[in-house]
Order: structure tokens, then C-alpha cells, then sequence
């Protein structure tokens, strides 16, 4: 029998392993996001309070910054990249309003985010004016230094902002706004979640059927449906004068769920020729499904760089567009907005210029927890996939030759019970 942990194994002072953290806060632990590096996590309560920890060179965790973040519980965490500075954190509270928390590199411990002024604490906040936010996702694009918010809200409408100065919101312009998933009824359990896609441009299969290397591509869950929008180009005419633009269209959506869907992944590496995203329902079951995105071996193009990327070109504002009996044609600004499906309700798939047409095939449905599943995610390359239940228990999966996804480890938390030392008997 092997012997029982002690205090030093269950604290992480001798565990090869894992560590056991007191993360400090007096209530349930909601949200849980780590940076790129992985040293540096931020933990938001339930009681509104966010805590940021940092690993030190000894591989010891210890706090940062605490502070009241929310005024109620916090439904989503997420680190900006590194690559901007100072490091930025930004939050989701159960008010449905979306903040920007800037670090103070040159503050004490303790007061690197939640630094006061005269007003109180400095943040950037946007907040729905009609239902609160429910969900959001962050991406930022190297190249041309822009970053990207996008905020599902509550009756499933879907808002994208995109700026050059990350830590300032109130100078995001918006990108698109348009009803995402069906509104629900009065009354009736929701969640939404919505992503983006984290892989810095979209795969070459994609680009070869005419996705363009700089879309945005987005994955958004409500209630029992899950789609995926993309970005086309698009040009209206105002004044006279050509205008480009993008506005995101239905890719695809996936009706393989007869539950509420309680969270959903996209996997990075798209180098395999083709998308991954995960699924976390109800019902008990972990799904994944692939994206493909046919194109025809009959379409004059090899594999060159130059036939499978779009090159804009400023000369020719509506070079772009695919069809050409419409490049004769630049619909005025009126128009395009009448054009755009489902201005009054949700956006559905149409037969217009730019929009590529997507494929879906379930890899796998792992019914491991045989519970309600909460939470499921993808590593960072996308070779391992993870999910919770409802009996506490991490799953993890891995990719088979066939392409289907099969579990390879469990890790659930025991509590060590020390056993009465007999008794001597006369």
C-alpha cells in the first residue's frame, strides 16, 4: 500500500505533480485565466473579486493584485497578448458590463491594476444598452496592430468593436451588429458563448476556396445551436465614392444538439487543412466536429502563394469581389444595408459575393463524464482537448490516426482521510 500524502505533498512542497493553491477567495471561483506564458493567472469570484497571481523563478505562485472588479459574479476572464504593453486584462461581470484592467508596472505589489485616482479606479468599460452581455472573446492581429471585441448579449445579439489603441475602449469603432442566435423565450434557461477563431489567419484549404487571409472568424453557441460567421470584403458606394468594408456572414451551423450547450472551443493549429471545435452540453456528451471548406480541383489554381491568397489592391476597390457580372455594379450604402441578411432578425446564409461555402462531420462524441459537462478547451496546439463535469473530474483527450478523439486521462481531487491509530486492549 503506498503511503499517505502528507501536509508537504497536499501544499506542493514536494509534489511533482501538481500544485495545490489557496487562491484566497471567500467565495466560489467562477473564472480562471492563464497568459501565454503561463505565469501569470487571474482568478475571478463570484463575490465580483479578481486576483491575479504570479510564478516566480522558484516555481512558487504568489499574489499580485486584488481588487473589486464587478459588483456581482464574474462570468469570463481574459489576458491580452504579451506583445502589448502594459499587460491587460479584461472582464465580464454578471451586470453584463465588459472592462479593461491596464497594469501599473511601476505600482507596489498590490496595486498594480487597481490603482485609484480621484474618480476611483481607472478602467475601460462598454456596457449593451438593451440586454447585458452574457459573453466575449479577444483577438488581436500582429500585423496590423488592431484588436477585436466581440460581445454576445443576453436575447443572443452579437456586437464586434475593433481599435488601434487596445486599452482604450471608448476609441473602438464598430465593426458589425447583427442578431446571432434565436432570442429566447421568457423565462427559459440560456447560456451563450461566443469565440474567435485563435489561429492567426485561416487554413490553406480555407484560403484556397477563397477565404481571405485576414478574416475574422467567429464561433458563437445559444441555447441548443452552434455557427460559425466569417468575415467577407464588401464595397458600397456613398457619394460616389467606393468604400470597403467587411461584415461577417453564416458560415455554418451545427443542429447536432438537442440540449443546452454550455461551452464550446476552436482549436489552434489549422495546419492540419482543416478546422476543430469542441462542444461542452447538457446532455452529458463532449463533441467535435471538423470544418472543411470544399474548393474545386478544376479551378485553374495550384498550391503558389499567388493563386491561393487574395491580394487587395487599392487601385481596384472592388478587385475582390468573385462575381464578375457585380463589379460593374457598387451598391450605394442604402442598399447594402437593405442587402445585409438578417438586419430584423438572425443572420442567415445567402448568395452573395465573398461567402465560402463550409462543411461539417462529427470526429467524435465522448459521453466520459456521464454528467452535465461545463467547460471544454483545447491546448495551445490543439493536440489535447479537456473537459469538466458536473462530478469535478478533468477529462483529457487525444487525437487517433482516424481522426477521432479518445480520452487518455482523468484527474479528480481525493480527500485523504487519516485512519484512528488502534487502541491498545487488556
Amino acid at each position: 500500500m503506498p503511503p499517505l500524502p502528507t501536509s508537504e505533498d497536499i501544499t506542493g512542497e514536494n509534489s511533482a505533480a501538481f500544485d495545490i493553491i489557496q487562491h484566497g477567495h471567500k467565495d466560489l471561483v467562477q473564472a480562471i485565466a492563464f497568459n501565454a506564458y503561463g505565469d501569470r493567472c487571474a482568478t475571478g469570484s463570484v463575490d465580483g473579486k479578481i486576483r491575479v497571481f504570479n510564478r516566480h523563478q522558484d516555481g512558487i505562485w504568489r499574489l499580485c493584485d486584488n481588487w473589486k472588479a464587478h459588483a456581482g459574479e464574474i462570468l469570463e476572464l481574459q489576458w491580452f497578448p504579451p506583445t502589448i504593453y502594459p499587460n491587460l486584462l479584461s472582464s465580464l461581470g454578471i451586470e453584463g458590463r465588459f472592462r479593461l484592467w491596464a497594469e501599473d508596472p511601476s505600482a507596489a505589489p498590490g496595486r498594480r491594476f487597481s490603482a485609484r485616482d480621484g474618480n476611483g479606479k481607472t478602467v475601460s468599460e462598454l456596457r449593451s444598452a438593451r440586454y447585458p452581455y452574457r459573453s466575449f472573446s479577444v483577438k488581436h492581429d500582429e500585423v496590423t496592430r488592431c484588436t477585436y471585441v466581440a460581445l454576445l448579449a443576453s436575447d443572443g445579439h452579437l456586437t464586434v468593436y475593433e481599435g488601434e489603441e487596445p486599452e482604450t475602449l471608448t476609441d473602438y469603432a464598430k465593426l458589425d451588429d447583427f442578431q446571432a442566435c434565436t432570442k429566447p423565450s421568457r423565462g427559459e434557461e440560456t447560456c451563450f458563448k461566443v469565440r474567435f477563431d485563435p489561429n492567426p489567419e485561416p487554413c490553406y484549404t480555407a484560403l484556397r476556396a477563397g477565404v481571405p487571409t485576414d478574416a475574422l472568424s467567429l464561433l458563437v453557441s445559444g441555447l441548443t445551436s452552434v455557427k460559425i460567421f466569417r468575415t467577407r470584403d464588401t464595397v458600397t458606394s456613398s457619394f460616389g465614392a467606393a468604400t470597403r468594408g467587411r461584415e461577417f456572414y453564416l458560415a455554418i451551423e451545427i443542429k447536432e444538439h438537442s440540449n443546452l450547450i454550455r461551452d464550446v472551443a476552436w482549436a489552434p493549429g489549422n495546419y492540419r487543412g482543416y478546422d476543430m471545435i469542441a462542444t461542452a452540453c447538457q446532455d452529458g456528451f463532449v463533441r467535435v466536429f471538423r470544418i472543411d471548406t470544399p474548393f474545386s480541383k478544376d479551378d485553374g489554381k495550384t498550391w503558389s502563394l499567388s493563386d491561393i491568397v487574395n491580394h487587395r489592391s487599392d487601385d481596384n476597390p472592388i478587385s475582390r469581389t468573385s462575381n464578375p457580372r457585380r463589379q460593374s455594379q457598387v451598391p450605394s450604402g442604402i442598399r447594402a444595408e437593405i442587402d445585409k441578411s438578417g438586419m430584423h432578425g438572425e443572420r442567415t446564409s445567402a448568395d452573395l459575393p465573398g461567402q465560402i461555402h463550409h462543411t461539417v462531420k462529427v470526429l467524435s462524441k465522448l459521453s466520459t463524464h456521464r454528467s452535465p459537462v461545463w467547460r471544454v478547451d483545447f491546448d495551445d496546439d490543439g493536440q489535447i482537448l479537456g473537459s469538466v463535469g458536473d462530478e469535478g473530474k478533468l477529462m483529457c483527450y487525444r487525437q487517433l490516426p482516424d481522426g477521432s478523439w479518445a480520452k487518455s486521462s482523468e484527474l479528480g481531487m481525493m480527500k485523504a482521510r487519516m485512519a484512528a491509530p488502534p487502541t491498545n486492549s487488556t
